[in-house]
């Protein structure tokens, strides 16, 4: 029954590139690894493909911090694949200073099989036990990242884990149906079952949305926090849309915050964590302080590119509202989102 409602809702829930923006091939001059031709190359990258329990080689980029202490596995959005999201899987892992592994759901990219529901929960353990196994990272290390879409992956293996570090949630889903109808119920043939699934999660939980976002209404990400067991302080982004929140400088302002909490607070009694004081720490120091509105690259970190959200995040506060991002993690037509099949 599953496979069915899963192939059902696949010919409106999955919009993968066509073509694909990248090719992954061997590197003789690296030993024969793999590596993605179309971006810039860097040591601290492994292009890998992992073999999924159905099946199904899904293709991987793995890029290590020397100095990380967390590992975040990304799971991106319904319309983008690994060249796409490239550029701003390294810049993460510059500013917040972690690990980073982020993946193609099958049937994305060079990701072989077709996207389907229980596909990507396979995919997702796939790439879990590629870290647990070939990187060695703890549960205690890891958070994991879910972009609309990738809620539905993300959340799925939370509830599985009880000793995670941290979830974070950007422009999440309630339910697959849920993002095309304000049902009340949960219905066998829904996909994405976030709602039922998130009050399993035993983690400190963020939930990022935008305020503006007409494709996955806020309300979907304010009803999966209030349901959350560990509430972090969520984001709500004034304004902010369904493709655009990385352009604007609090959400990497507050995703570092929710970052360094995971090494130094404790969930508190009553169900949130116990992060006040760093946010009254964050609000004293920014009074008569010469705080800016963008995170400020260590020494010790390469040159972005000309494409960094440093450039970005500068032309967005010469406007009041942001520039459609370059990077958005949900390129399709008009036709698509007015349907609101963009996840």
């Amino acid at each position: 029954m599953g496979g069915v409602t899963s192939s059902i809702a696949a010919k409106f829930a999955f919009f993968p590139p066509n073509p694909p923006s990248y090719t992954v091939v061997a590197d003789e001059s690296r030993g024969g690894a793999l590596c993605i031709p179309e971006v810039r190359p860097r040591q601290d990258v492994d292009v890998l493909k992992l073999r999924t329990r159905r099946g199904n080689d899904v293709v991987a980029v793995h890029i290590s911090h020397p100095k990380a202490t967390a590992t975040l596995l990304y799971s991106h959005g319904n319309a983008a694949d690994l060249g796409q999201m490239y550029e701003l899987f390294v810049e993460i892992t510059l500013r917040l200073r972690i690990n980073l592994m982020g993946y193609d759901y099958s049937g994305y990219g060079q990701s072989t099989g077709k996207p389907t529901e229980y596909n990507t929960y396979a995919d997702i353990d796939a790439v879990y036990k590629c870290l647990k196994e070939q990187y060695g990272v703890k549960d205690e290390e890891l958070i994991l990242y879910g972009q609309s879409v990738g809620s539905g992956p993300t959340i799925d293996l939370a509830s599985r884990l009880p000793n995670l570090r941290g979830v974070v949630l950007h422009s999440p889903i309630l339910s697959g149906l849920r993002v095309l109808y304000p049902v009340k119920r949960t219905y066998w043939f829904d996909i994405y079952k976030n709602i039922d699934k998130i009050g399993a999660i035993n983690c400190p939980v963020l939930v990022i949305h935008g305020t503006a976002d007409e494709v996955v209404d806020c309300s979907h990400g304010k009803q999966l926090w209030e349901l959350c067991k560990v509430k972090y302080e969520p984001l709500w982004i004034n304004g902010g849309g369904h493709c655009n929140l990385e352009l604007y400088p609090e959400f990497l302002k507050h995703l570092k915050k929710f970052v360094l909490s995971l090494g130094k607070s404790k969930p508190a009694g009553n169900g949130s964590l116990a992060a006040s004081v760093l946010n009254s720490e964050s609000q004293n120091k920014s009074d008569g302080s010469s705080t800016t509105d963008t995170f400020e690259l260590q020494p010790d970190l390469p040159e972005i590119s000309r494409n960094s959200l440093d450039s970005r995040l500068d032309k967005s506060k010469k406007s009041s509202k942001p520039e459609k991002s370059r990077m958005s993690t949900d390129r399709v037509d008009r036709f698509r989102r007015r349907k609101g099949l963009i996840w």
